[in-house]
């Protein structure tokens, strides 16, 4: 009984070990699980980031909220999502000026069941002669619509 009881602690113990150390290289690093919600506004910037890349711009547009209301903010405001529109498609008229966009630091918070907010840093790499790199942080405010979460203000620096 005493043999089977000491096999038993030792299976314990060889199988429990690796999960130990797995415990210890992880100790002091929290992950974060996002409600739905917010998992969904970041799906919308992941969604940008992904279609910035391709050359996109139709789609890179298509999160923000088609309306008069829409502002953004950054060298100057546009107004409205038509001046969004023209101001993106004229800073950035081809795939060499877009260059490459990474996001970072994304931050969601869901203020109520039809607003949400989202913070976070943004690196975009390109050539020289096309603007060069650019980085900076960003806020949003976004509207859920019938299409999903839109943004209606960004203000990015």
């Amino acid at each position: 009984m005493r043999r089977i009881f000491r096999s038993v602690v030792f299976a314990i113990a060889v199988v429990t070990a690796p999960l130990c150390a797995v415990a210890q290289r992880t100790e002091g690093e929290q992950m974060k699980v996002l409600p739905q919600a917010e998992l969904d506004v970041v799906k919308v910037l992941l969604s940008q980031e992904r279609a910035w890349n391709a050359g996109d711009m139709n789609a890179f547009l298509s999160s923000y909220e088609k309306t008069p209301a829409l502002i953004v903010i950054s060298n100057g405001v546009a107004h409205g999502f038509e001046d969004v529109e023209a101001t993106y498609k004229k800073n950035y008229p081809d795939r060499a000026s877009m260059g490459n966009l990474t996001f970072s630091d994304l931050e969601p918070h869901i203020l109520d069941d039809r607003f949400a907010m989202a913070t976070g840093r943004y690196s975009l790499e390109r050539v020289k002669n096309k603007g060069g790199n650019a980085s900076g942080t960003f806020s949003l405010v976004l509207e859920k619509t019938a299409q999903g979460w839109k943004i209606i203000l960004d203000h990015t620096t």
